[in-house]
Formats: C-alpha cells, sequence, structure tokens
C-alpha cells in the first residue's frame, strides 16, 4: 500500500512527487512511466524563472547551471513586431535534461520510480488499485495530453492544438533569442525558434485543431513553420508532432483521492503553448494536498487541491483564456504587439501573461486600448 502513486514521471508527476516528501519525508511515493529516463518530450523546452522559484521552495536548485540563458522575446505577426529584453531571463533546456533532472530530485527525496505503462485504475472506498495489482491511498495523474487517469475518471478534454518540433542550427539572426511568430489567418496559430545556447534551437509550429477544418498534415505544419521563420527547418532533426490540450476559462479539480496535475489536467497556456510553469506548479500544490489529508486522515485531497490551485491559477487562467480569445482578432493582436514594443513595463507585463502566472493588469489594457 503506497501512501501516493504517481502516474507519469514528468514535470507535473515529479513535482507531485516532491511537493509530498517535501511535507512528510516518510511518506511512500511510487512514480511510474512509461518510458525509462532519459527520454526525449515533444516540447518548446522553454522554462521560466518561476519554475525554478517554485522548486527551490522544496529544496531543489542548480538543475540548469550548466545551460546559458536567453534573455531576449519576440514576438512578431508579418511586420508588427516587439523584441526586448525580459525582466528575468528563459532556460531552453531539451526534455531529455530537465525531466531526468527533475525525476532524479524527486527520487534523492524519497520517491521510488520504476518503467510500468499504467492502463487503468479503479477507486475504492478506501484504497485505489492501480492496473489490478497496485495499491495506494492517493493518486496523481500527470501523464499528459493522452491521460489514462483522465479518462478513467471521465473528464473530457478541451480544446487542443496541434503541434510539430524539430532542433536545428540557430541563425544568427535569431541566436540568443525566444521568437513566437504568429500567422496571418485564424489564432492561436505560430511557429516558434527557441535558442538553446549550444549552436541549436528548439523550433516548431502550432494551431488549434477545429470542428470542420481539415485537419493540418505534417507537410502542411512545416510549410507554415518555414512561411512565418524563414529557414526554421533547415538541417532540422528530430521533428515530432504532439497535441496540446489548451487551458480553458474554467478548471475546477474534482474532491477526492484522485487528482490531474500539468498536461493531463489540460493547462497549456492558449497564448503561447507553455506548460512547464503550470505542470510543476500544479504538480507540487497536488503533492503537498496529500501530504496535507494524510496528517488528517482525510480521503479528500481534491477539495484542498482545488483550494490552492484556484488562489494561484484561478485568475490567471480566465485571463489567458479572454486574452486568447480577444486575439483571435489580427487587429487587436497587432494592437498587443505594439503596445508591448512601446514600452517595457508593458512587455513585462504581456511576458508574465505568457510565460507563468500573469494577469491582464489595468496598464495592459490602456496601452492594448491606447494601441
Amino acid at each position: 500500500m503506497w501512501d501516493l502513486v504517481v502516474v507519469g514521471a514528468g514535470p507535473a508527476g515529479a513535482s507531485a512527487a516532491l511537493g509530498a516528501l517535501a511535507v512528510d519525508p516518510g511518506l511512500s511515493v511510487l512514480l511510474l512511466d512509461r518510458h525509462d529516463f532519459p527520454r526525449d518530450k515533444a516540447c518548446g523546452d522553454g522554462i521560466a524563472p518561476h519554475v525554478f522559484d517554485l522548486l527551490a521552495e522544496v529544496g531543489v536548485t542548480g538543475l540548469v547551471d550548466d545551460w546559458t540563458p536567453v534573455r531576449r522575446f519576440a514576438l512578431t505577426r508579418g511586420a508588427t513586431g516587439v523584441d526586448r529584453d525580459m525582466a528575468r531571463p528563459n532556460w531552453v533546456v531539451p526534455r531529455t535534461v530537465f525531466d531526468q533532472r527533475l525525476a532524479a530530485a524527486a527520487q534523492s527525496a524519497g520517491a521510488r520510480l520504476i518503467r510500468r505503462r499504467v492502463r487503468g485504475l479503479r477507486v475504492a472506498k478506501d484504497v485505489i488499485t492501480v492496473d489490478g495489482d497496485l495499491q495506494a491511498r492517493f493518486v496523481v495523474g500527470a501523464d499528459g495530453a493522452h491521460s489514462v487517469v483522465r479518462r478513467e475518471l471521465g473528464v473530457k478534454p478541451g480544446p487542443v492544438a496541434l503541434a510539430i518540433r524539430g532542433y536545428a542550427p540557430t541563425p544568427a539572426a535569431r541566436a540568443a533569442s525566444q521568437v513566437i511568430a504568429y500567422g496571418p489567418g485564424r489564432q492561436p496559430s505560430y511557429a516558434w525558434s527557441f535558442d538553446r545556447g549550444d549552436g541549436w534551437s528548439n523550433v516548431g509550429y502550432g494551431e488549434q485543431l477545429a470542428a470542420g477544418r481539415p485537419r493540418p498534415t505534417r507537410a502542411n505544419i512545416l510549410e507554415h513553420l518555414d512561411q512565418l521563420l524563414p529557414g526554421a527547418t533547415d538541417g532540422g532533426k528530430s521533428w515530432w508532432g504532439h497535441h496540446l490540450p489548451l487551458s480553458s476559462w474554467f478548471w475546477r479539480p474534482r474532491p477526492g483521492p484522485v487528482m490531474l496535475a500539468g498536461d493531463a489536467a489540460g493547462l497549456i497556456n492558449p497564448m503561447t503553448g507553455e506548460g512547464i510553469y503550470y505542470a510543476v506548479a500544479t504538480g507540487l500544490l497536488a503533492g503537498r494536498a496529500v501530504a496535507d489529508a494524510l496528517h488528517n486522515d482525510s480521503r479528500d485531497a481534491g477539495t484542498s487541491y482545488r483550494r490552492q490551485t484556484g488562489r494561484l491559477l484561478g485568475r490567471h487562467l480566465r485571463h489567458t483564456s479572454l486574452t486568447a480569445q480577444l486575439t483571435r482578432s489580427g487587429h487587436i493582436l497587432d494592437a498587443g504587439i505594439r503596445a508591448a514594443a512601446a514600452d517595457q513595463a508593458t512587455f513585462d507585463d504581456l511576458v508574465e501573461l505568457g510565460l507563468a502566472d500573469g494577469l491582464i493588469t489595468p496598464r495592459l489594457l490602456r496601452a492594448l486600448v491606447t494601441s
């Protein structure tokens, strides 16, 4: 009987283990993942500094000290663009590196990691049975966009984007920066080029899937990427398509002993495709909720988790959802980019909204209306 079984050992899952063990190092925590580590993961690889603030709270530091921080951030749409220094640098670290180091930190804290593909679970009054033979008091589903745990809970996925990611040599014009180029048509659709600092960039293109609209092919996606960021695919390799479960206006975790975190919970910023901050934040909160429930001899960690995530992300998710709706208009998207180009503080607000837990500030709103 495990105190906590975490399905998925990526950033959300490893963080859930760290959150629980930071509260009570004596808990028995099992991490399950379908792959051995290190393993690749389709992602933009961008990591906001807020992620490391959260991890430092549970004693995890120095994960990317040997990687080069990226301070420049650029947003473009056709001839409209902004290119500025961010208030705090980001990092671009392949998931083969970051996820392995974070999973190792969870193991150092006391979690056990084994390779296993989870196929189902059964929730009873006093125990959760995973795959018929593993028993747990609590389960955190951190198993990504196609979450088995989410399916077993009967939670329907929300809006989804389709993206492709590859690695290509960094051109001089896009060195030392993260670039997002929005497409000319229906939003959200964007290409990105994130310099890793080692001569290579993470490059890709994504767009939201919609009923009645043809599903883009690999050739379509690569063509859009090269149109928005000319030359981005030159010398590219490791192309990998993936789904992005986008966050929406309303997210309310259920009460009980099973929680969802990160991509499994449908938490991807619809403006930028960012998901690692949400994964680490919700993973840590889910783990802490489990530790608190065990301390109080309760079977309901979900209610505490809902309260804590609501305080951290509730307003933010409503603001990103509203922004995503507004920026479906090319005129409004252009106005936002012009406003950020005209004022550093407005730019900083926009970065916080797109990469972490920022809000539509009065300053950002005034600048948008003025622009």
